[in-house]
């Protein structure tokens, strides 16, 4: 069955139908039967539905779950495959499936009548409940978004002097600055025609190739001892100043203990440790969930998507933060979430919030562990942290790691241990406050990167290098990063150790010297500079449409409020 050789046309009339194929290594996948079993979720899945998905399946699976995949194949497709665009991330996707639900629904009630009285389905009602659906919400397709690609010499410019006429209104001018940002990132990376991007894949998968020849996947096991001696130094501190009721001292000593002990949550969420799904699902839970309170199942969810569709406004949940922060205009179109499902509407709070986001960074990013609480518990508590097949029981071991870090944080360390609410108070916030720097590790690599989508023949290596940067710091300041400062590197690799990442950023700007792909790597001050200038560019975009509306809506020129 798999040599049969399959057309495009069938292909893609089967996705329209709703079944999960995807393409890799030259044969068609079927993965109806797998999807809901899938450890990454279903998102990960479909969002490359229609494409050849090759390298984000190879460099985020061993080699026994490759293996596997060979049961799903349909068939061999016609290569070169041109790539077809996943209907996830079509602005109708969750009213077209909610339609094919309820056609399917009346089907199955039909068919169970008896024979005598079995009526056909009546496909113009099915239709007319599709046309229904589609009428309750219209959304305009986008157009994409994209930085100047090199964020640091080429700022984005912002138009001051636009005229508006009676037709003009937000949705037009997110969309100029979307193709502004687009004709930037075309001609300022290597061209996005299929022949150039397969040279580029194949350089790639030759980069693949030498890390795992050098042992680069290899975990240095001895590398946790030191980060553990690490670990407990800054949690004996915390004990021992909290036994001499050195309160808030004690408090920084704790938050700067989960900022560290996180780095290892990460490697583990990646399989970067022991590489045994099971080991690795514990470690990270138990670091994650059970020492910091935060779930990792929620963490893995959101951040497999981020690592497929980096910095896409409308499905990486990683950079979907209106009306605290925007680093794209393509919110002010007020965009359907596929991650979430719920459409982030531009409304009069982004106007007053997003003016002042390059001062609100900062304070916003120290109190942002409370907003990842809450996210971890819907997620714990959503039925997408069932759909895990085989994976089921790390819902339930999260549940209960969760309950005992409120158990000893929230009763017995601040409710029993804290004599008064102003300490208690005071201990939670300085504490929180501490692990500011983890939150600024995080966005730093993307909030200052592009946002535009260059097309479906764009590959993998050339979109993650564009839409990420590096940190630039000494070997022996490593600790302090964990990591994160190698993020372009470990989105090529996601898998790879985080000890092994300084030498695998070598052979990466190798890859990119010979591809001519920009590798993006500043110090941390700079980059810090360069996310706050990202941030007050979108201001500015902001303020300009603001006053223009504010403009009309005073002389009557046109009914845009």
């Amino acid at each position: 069955m798999s040599q049969i050789l399959l057309q495009a046309d069938y292909i893609e009339r089967l996705i329209a139908q709703g079944r999960p194929i995807v393409i890799h290594e030259g044969y068609a996948l079927d993965l109806v039967e797998w999807i809901d079993c899938h450890p990454g979720g279903r998102l990960s899945i479909l969002h490359m539905v229609g494409r050849d998905a090759t390298d984000e399946i190879n460099i985020y699976h061993q080699t026994k779950a490759l293996l596997m995949m060979k049961k799903h194949r349909m068939g061999r497709i016609q290569e070169p495959w041109t790539n077809l665009e996943p209907p996830i991330r079509s602005p109708d996707y969750y009213i077209n499936l909610a339609a094919r639900k309820e056609a399917a629904k009346a089907a199955k009630a039909n068919k169970a009548q008896p024979r005598q009285a079995r009526k056909s389905v009546d496909l113009s009602s099915v239709a007319a409940i599709i046309d229904k659906k589609l009428s309750v919400t219209t959304c305009t397709r986008r157009s994409s978004t994209n930085m100047s690609v090199d964020p640091e010499k080429q700022p984005l410019v912002v138009p001051t002097n636009i005229t508006f006429d009676k037709k003009a209104n937000r949705d037009q001018y997110a969309i100029m600055l979307e193709k502004k940002e687009v004709e930037e990132g075309l001609l300022n990376n290597p061209s996005v025609d299929p022949e150039t991007q397969r040279a580029i894949v194949n350089d790639y998968r030759a980069l693949h190739q030498r890390i795992k020849d050098e042992g680069l996947y290899q975990c240095r096991y001895s590398e946790y001892g030191y980060e553990s001696i690490r670990y407990g130094a800054l949690f004996i501190g915390f004990a021992y100043l909290l036994y001499i009721k050195w309160y808030m001292s004690s408090a920084i000593f704790l938050g700067l203990f989960w900022q560290q002990i996180m780095f290892t949550a990460h490697d583990a969420g990646h399989r970067g440790i022991t590489g045994n799904f099971v080991a690795d699902t514990l470690i990270g839970a138990f670091i994650a969930d059970f020492c910091c309170g935060l779930s990792i199942g929620w963490w893995k969810s959101s951040h497999n998507v981020h690592h497929l569709v980096t910095n896409m406004p409308e499905h990486d949940p990683d950079i979907q933060n209106i009306p605290l922060f925007t680093t794209t205009p393509t919110y002010m179109k007020s965009v359907l979430s596929s991650f979430y499902n719920f459409r982030f509407v531009w409304d009069a709070a982004c106007d007053f919030m997003i003016p002042y986001q390059r001062y609100t960074y900062y304070p916003i990013m120290a109190f942002a562990r409370f907003n990842l609480y809450m996210l971890s518990w819907l997620h714990l508590v959503s039925p997408r942290a069932a759909q895990l097949g085989a994976a089921w029981w790390t819902r339930y071991v999260e549940i209960v790691f969760m309950a005992c870090y409120w158990y000893l944080f929230g009763y017995r360390l601040i409710w029993l241990g804290l004599p008064t609410w102003p300490i208690r108070v005071g201990f939670v916030i300085v504490s929180h406050m501490a692990t500011l720097v983890l939150h600024v590790q995080i966005t730093l690599s993307h909030w200052a990167m592009p946002t535009a989508d260059l097309g479906p023949t764009e590959s993998f290596p050339q979109r993650q290098l564009r839409t990420t940067m590096d940190v630039d710091c000494p070997p022996w300041l490593d600790f302090f990063h964990g990591g994160l400062q190698f993020q372009a590197v470990h989105h090529l690799f996601p898998r790879l150790p985080r000890h092994n990442l300084r030498r695998a950023q070598v052979l990466v700007r190798e890859f990119c010297e010979k591809t001519e792909l920009q590798y993006h790597c500043y110090g941390f001050v700079k980059g810090n500079g360069i996310v706050l200038t990202r941030l007050e560019e979108v201001a500015k975009m902001v303020t300009t449409l603001v006053d223009c509306q504010k403009h009309m809506a005073a002389t009557g020129e046109s009914g845009l409020h």
